[in-house]
């Protein structure tokens, strides 16, 4: 072998500086702290900081939509049953009314009204479900939304 190819590094604290950096620097990154001056790194730990206190932020405001959306899924799941409950209460009555009937005219007279106010009662119990759905969309992302703008304006 050649002595060139086999050129030791030497322990030697005097070595100079090109010998010093021919070896991997920290993080294997050569240089990468060289230039980093005083005021560079209280620039990066107010950066950290910054970063540090908008995820606080973000992390109140996502806890805050769950919430919101928790809520309105246990109302919506209320609603659900309370319309339930009256639908079922409706069956029941005109069941019960259907039984008295004598003739087929009042029968198919009672059943035209029962579906007439089957449909009208759907469709407002749908309206109903539909304006709550907004309202916990809304609840829910509101939070995000003021917190994502708050973030971006601090940190514009």
């Amino acid at each position: 072998m050649n002595q060139a190819n086999t050129k030791q590094t030497s322990a030697d604290p005097k070595a100079d500086a090109n010998e010093k950096r021919s070896g991997m620097s920290f993080l294997a990154v050569p240089g990468i702290f060289d230039g980093l001056t005083e005021q560079n790194m209280s620039r990066a730990k107010e950066n950290i900081e910054k970063m540090r206190m908008a995820s606080g932020a973000i992390n109140d405001a996502l806890l805050q939509a769950c919430s919101a959306n928790a809520k309105g899924a246990a109302d919506y799941a209320a609603k659900v049953i309370e319309f339930s409950s009256a639908n079922t209460s409706s069956a029941f009555d005109f069941l019960t009314h259907l039984l008295g009937m004598k003739s087929p005219s009042e029968i198919l007279q009672l059943s035209a009204a029962q579906g007439s106010k089957n449909f009208a009662a759907t469709a407002a119990q749908s309206r109903e479900l539909w304006e709550l759905t907004r309202k916990v969309a809304s609840e829910t992302a509101d939070p995000i939304k003021k917190s994502f703008a708050s973030v971006l304006q601090k940190a514009a």
